[in-house]
C-alpha cells in the first residue's frame, strides 16, 4: 500500500474517531470534551491502528480515560465501519499521547529562562540593532 494512501486512511480514521468521541463517550464518567485525538497510525496491512489521545486532567483521569476509550474500542470500530467501506476495519488500540504536555513543559522552561535572563522573552534594544 502506498504511503499516500496510508496517510489518507490515518487522517480519515482520526477525523471519524474524534467526531465519534462525543456520541460514543456520552454519559461516561469522564466527559468527552476532555479527549483530543492527536494522531492515528495504521499498520501497513490495515489490521491494526494505534489511536493517540491527549486527555485533559490529572494522572488518574488520564489513566481511566484511556481505559474507557479502550473499553469502547468496538463501538468506535462499528462507527468506522458504518462510515468507511474498507476490506478490513482495523482493530483500534488507544494510547495516551503526552506530546502536548511535553510541549507545555518546554514552553514553560523557555519562559522561565527569559525571565531569569532579564529579557522577559523580548529582544534587548542593543540586540535589535
Amino acid at each position: 500500500m502506498g504511503v499516500d494512501r496510508l496517510e489518507r486512511v490515518n487522517s480519515l480514521l482520526k477525523r471519524i474517531i474524534a467526531e465519534g468521541i462525543f456520541s460514543v463517550m456520552q454519559g461516561d464518567e469522564i466527559p468527552p470534551g476532555r479527549f483530543t485525538v492527536t494522531e492515528v497510525k495504521c499498520g501497513r496491512d490495515l489490521h491494526d491502528a494505534t489511536v493517540f489521545v491527549s486527555v485533559f486532567g490529572d494522572e488518574d483521569v488520564k489513566t481511566r480515560g484511556i481505559q474507557h476509550l479502550q473499553h469502547n474500542a468496538r463501538r468506535f470500530q462499528e462507527l468506522v465501519n458504518r462510515q468507511v467501506k474498507m476490506k478490513f476495519i482495523p482493530k483500534l488500540l488507544f494510547r495516551l499521547d503526552r506530546s502536548i504536555e511535553r510541549g507545555d513543559a518546554v514552553l514553560a522552561l523557555i519562559d522561565r529562562l527569559g525571565i531569569e535572563g532579564g529579557t522577559n522573552g523580548k529582544p534587548d534594544a542593543a540586540q535589535a540593532t
